[in-house]
């Protein structure tokens, strides 16, 4: 038996750790994308604070509401004897604000907006009132715009979320395989081209179908800003493995520059705020009779 040379564990753990380090690397953008994402959009809840009867307090708006239910809205109450009054109207429209008073449960105010159809919007804000004191949230002359969703199954949304991250994050460790002149660089990108497949372009339009009634409303059907960035990085990567496929050394620099523009341009993707120009109810369309489930349209910018 051959003793093991001198140096031979340190060696084995200094490759460890260089293999180690682009995933790490890759994980660590991935999380910084999630909580990017989860933090910028429309649909992320309304955070601020206010200041009423020597009280500062905190409050968190929601921007998003599930079918058939009225959205609860709540509201930290300063002091037992406030009272608040929930203003509102369906969005976009020049109707008359309605009025709720808000009510009082365990120290906070509350109060519901109502139900709209699937992707039917409703602009808000609250007047809290505490003594001679007011404040409006949030400031004056801002309102908060909340739409509306049918329920989507929870495994479906789970597989969607997860296939895209898990794809983002095998993409990203190709794009660094690709700048490095590594090996393995078809396995990986054939890993992300599928995963972007199964998550992107089958449980992508599921959920929406579940969400909205459609299943497409990017182009060349709409103009959603989901589906068109989500469906550019999928042709980037649908590019990238055609390239890499071919496997000569020929097009191995071909093949690497290709994987890098797919990288970059999934990085580029996950930098735009989620659910822009998505799908919004015409209630004009309503008003005249049409079915809220047709009078759906795309490409506006939601807020």
């Amino acid at each position: 038996m051959v003793p093991p040379m001198e140096g031979e564990p340190a060696a084995r753990a200094s490759g460890a750790r260089t293999a180690i380090r682009p995933w790490l690397l890759a994980f660590l953008l991935m999380a910084g994308a999630a909580v990017f994402q989860r933090l910028t959009g429309p649909t992320h809840p309304e955070r601020g604070g206010f200041e009423l009867a020597g009280q500062s307090l905190r409050y968190r708006l929601p921007r998003s509401g599930t079918t058939p239910e009225d959205r609860r809205i709540e509201i930290p109450a300063p002091g037992t004897e406030a009272s608040a009054t929930l203003w509102f109207r369906r969005y976009p429209s020049a109707e008359p604000l309605t009025a709720r008073e808000m009510r009082i449960e365990r120290e906070t105010l509350v109060g519901e907006l109502p139900v709209q159809p699937a992707a039917g919007k409703v602009e808000y804000f609250v007047e809290v009132r505490a003594g001679a004191a007011t404040a409006r949230i949030p400031e004056r002359g801002r309102t908060v715009v909340l739409r509306f969703r049918d329920p989507v199954p929870a495994p479906v949304l789970v597989v969607h979320i997860a296939l895209m991250f898990v794809s983002m994050l095998v993409g990203l460790r190709a794009g660094f395989a690709a700048a490095a002149g590594a090996s393995g660089l078809k396995r990986l990108t054939w890993i992300t081209l599928i995963g972007l497949s199964a998550g992107g372009m089958i449980f992508g339009p599921i959920v929406q179908k579940y969400a909205f009634g459609s299943l497409w409303t990017g182009w060349p059907l709409g103009y959603d800003v989901t589906d068109n960035k989500t469906l550019i990085m999928w042709l980037a990567w649908v590019v990238a493995a055609i390239v890499v496929g071919r496997g000569t050394r020929e097009d191995a620099r071909r093949s690497r520059v290709a994987v890098i523009l797919a990288a970059v341009t999934m990085v580029g993707v996950y930098l735009v705020p989620h659910s822009l120009g998505g799908s919004e109810l015409d209630h004009d369309a309503v008003e005249q009779g049409t079915d809220p489930r047709v009078a759906i349209r795309t490409g506006r910018p939601p807020g």
